[in-house]
């Protein structure tokens, strides 16, 4: 067992399948609502966990999800939901996934991208399994969103605390960093072109609902600031927002519509 398999097996020890699970995110809530303007047909899910999107895709929306894994609790809870599996491996530079050209409408990949040493390969292996108009929604954590940026100025920590119980996955496996601006330029220069922003609002995320817990007033103060910020500022400032790319034959450089959900 490599050791980010290894890892993924540890945080997932005390979980079998999705009734389990209780790190949920907005990324995972606003799926399949952000399918619909592409409207794509076949999706793969790329490093798809225990299956949190796939089950929303799954009772949610007309299209065939196809997901892929490589650790064995997450290939266990994505057959007990009844979705096709594959396993390979999406960081090994010198393999090709094991698909056909042009065989997917979409990609879904969240939160995978910084976990990649190869990130060139994959991101070309992306653009050659997607249809001529296809779609890569994807996410990483966006390390200039305030969310990472205030911590870091008034604690001088890094990140993700090496010592951390809750964040000693993330320091191992986060390989890449990546700022919003920056992901939207490396992807582009693939052959892909922005076409949308979703910016998901607190609303049903693991930590947002902890804090309602603890004070419905700091929950409502929390999700309202993000409303505001995400009105008026950039998308620079959110913490991970998911961006659809749409791979073009001569992409042209533009700003994706921004959607707040």
């Amino acid at each position: 067992m490599n050791f980010p398999v290894k890892l993924e097996e540890e945080r997932l020890k005390d979980i079998s399948g999705v009734e389990d699970y209780n790190m949920m995110h907005e990324r995972h809530r606003i799926f399949p609502e952000i399918l619909k303007p592409q409207n794509p047909k076949r999706i793969l899910d790329v490093a798809s966990g225990i299956g949190v999107v796939a089950t929303r895709i799954k009772n949610n929306y007309d299209g065939e999800i196809v997901c892929n894994d490589i650790s064995p609790t997450c290939l266990h809870s994505l057959r007990k939901l009844g979705v096709p599996t594959m396993s390979f491996n999406l960081d090994e530079e010198d393999k090709n996934f094991p698909i056909a050209d042009r065989d997917f409408d979409a990609v879904i990949a969240l939160a995978t991208i910084e976990h990649l040493i190869h990130v060139d390969h994959f991101v070309e292996e992306i653009h050659r399994i997607l249809t001529d108009d296809g779609c890569l929604y994807l996410s990483a954590p966006n390390y200039n969103g305030l969310l990472y940026l205030l911590p870091l100025l008034l604690t001088g920590k890094t990140f993700h605390d090496p010592l951390g119980v809750d964040s000693r996955y993330e320091f191992y496996a986060h390989l890449r960093y990546f700022t919003y601006r920056t992901l939207l330029e490396y992807v582009s220069s693939f052959g892909f072109a922005p076409v949308a922003v979703y910016l998901p609002l607190p609303e049903t995320g693991s930590r947002y609902m902890q804090l309602k817990a603890n004070s419905r007033v700091a929950a409502w103060l929390f999700r309202n600031g993000f409303r505001v910020m995400y009105k008026f500022f950039s998308p620079r400032w959110a913490s991970e927002p998911v961006i659809c790319f749409k791979k073009e034959a001569n992409p042209q450089k533009r700003k994706p519509k921004i959607v707040t959900l």
